[in-house]
């Protein structure tokens, strides 16, 4: 396993160890033991699968209540993940991290204070993450796409929710203490 840092504090990349052979390949797409050394003892309460069709943004999402951890990997298929640094005392704040998630032994991990997001790149693509906390509806916010840190790798306009269209502005929206 290797283990890189990103421009953002707490925030890394985690690419896996891969086993191929003529028969296909073999990932230990999770172990404990390993993982918490590099991030930390944290405790994943849900697992989440999506698949989206090209074009399609989800995010920037984040719950304020209860911060969530996130442990992501595409599986299949090609996505442009996305975090952004919601914590006021961090010396990241309202900084962005983006990365192209296209292999299923790289990890992307985001700590609890961050807004998360990714878009899809192929014709589909198939999302799963690790979560420490549930998920709350009451408490989600979305940090509007299009926020000026940025940079996503596409022009014009994504296909989004209702609920992603309505993303408020980083200055408007609520922060981390």
């Amino acid at each position: 396993m290797k283990v890189k840092e990103t421009t953002l504090i707490d925030a890394l990349v985690i690419t896996l160890d891969k086993f191929e052979d003529e028969r296909g390949f073999f990932i230990e797409s999770y172990n404990e033991k390993l993982i918490s050394k590099e991030i930390g003892f944290y405790k994943f309460v849900q697992d989440n699968h999506s698949k989206s069709s090209k074009n399609v943004l989800r995010g920037l999402h984040y719950q304020v209540k209860h911060p969530q951890g996130k442990l992501v990997r595409c599986i299949q298929g090609s996505v442009y993940d996305v975090i952004v640094d919601m914590r006021k005392n961090s010396k990241t704040f309202g900084k962005s991290f983006g990365i192209i998630l296209d292999r299923p032994e790289q990890l992307l991990w985001v700590a609890p204070g961050f807004a998360h997001g990714f878009y899809t790149m192929t014709d589909t693509a198939e999302f799963q993450y690790k979560t420490t906390d549930y998920y709350y509806p009451k408490t989600q916010r979305t940090l509007m796409w299009n926020f000026a840190d940025v940079e996503w790798p596409f022009t014009g306009h994504p296909i989004l929710s209702l609920k992603d269209t309505e993303g408020q502005k980083f200055e408007e929206c609520e922060k981390y203490d």
